[in-house]
């Protein structure tokens, strides 16, 4: 895995931290912390370092890089299954808001990472939003994974939610699922919507046969 206090350190001074370093370093290894969670099994820091590669490799795509890469660190830092609703992403946003403050983020950037934050709980980013589109994206280049890797990441899903009853989950799952379906575009970005739409859908739709048996 990348070296992820790195990374945290680069997008922190990217967009404009004025806190010294050993701050910087010290927020970094809070959010670290809350990414190994014990209950986690799909929201890890495997599931972060992909989201920084992505947005790496895709980085000309945004406006503003280093912020999308800060909301790819908060949107989901506070990640508790049994919250419902937008209350997790609402939580991750406030601990955004905390965070950058402590850093001396400008005012504007942080007002950028909340807002992204917020974007994830339903993924769908406004028309010409780039920022917004690049981070709902790579939050959703999951489901477009070969089908081994989606099953594995399914899995790891009802891992975390293992405490819902299995015809409640499925019930949940799938209504989750079928949002995504209904989506105008499951990708914002036509590049990567030529390339991943195919695929997710055939998953997503591949994944709800299952559920629905």
């Amino acid at each position: 895995m990348r070296d992820l206090a790195t990374a945290w350190r680069a997008a922190a001074q990217g967009a404009g931290a004025t806190a010294d370093d050993h701050t910087v370093d010290a927020e970094g290894s809070a959010l670290l912390a809350r990414w190994a969670e014990p209950h986690r099994r799909y929201h890890t820091l495997e599931h972060l370092a992909t989201l920084l590669a992505i947005i790496d490799e895709e980085a000309d795509r945004a406006d503003h890089p280093d912020l999308v890469r800060l909301a790819a660190w908060f949107h989901d830092a506070v990640y508790d299954p049994r919250t419902p609703g937008d209350g997790n992403e609402r939580a991750s946003a406030e601990l955004a808001l905390d965070a950058l403050v402590t850093l001396g983020v400008p005012t504007d950037a942080i007002d950028t990472v909340r807002r992204l934050v917020l974007l994830t709980a339903g993924h769908a980013a406004p028309a010409g939003d780039r920022d917004g589109s690049l981070l709902c994206d790579a939050d959703l280049a999951v489901l477009a994974s070969p089908p081994a890797a989606y099953d594995a990441y399914a899995a790891a899903v009802r891992e975390e939610y293992e405490f819902v009853p299995e015809a409640e989950f499925r019930a949940g799952r799938a209504a989750i699922l079928r949002r995504l379906l209904e989506l105008p575009a499951l990708y914002r970005n036509p590049d990567l919507a030529e390339r991943w739409t195919e695929p997710a859908r055939a998953n997503i739709i591949r994944e709800l046969g299952a559920l629905d048996r």
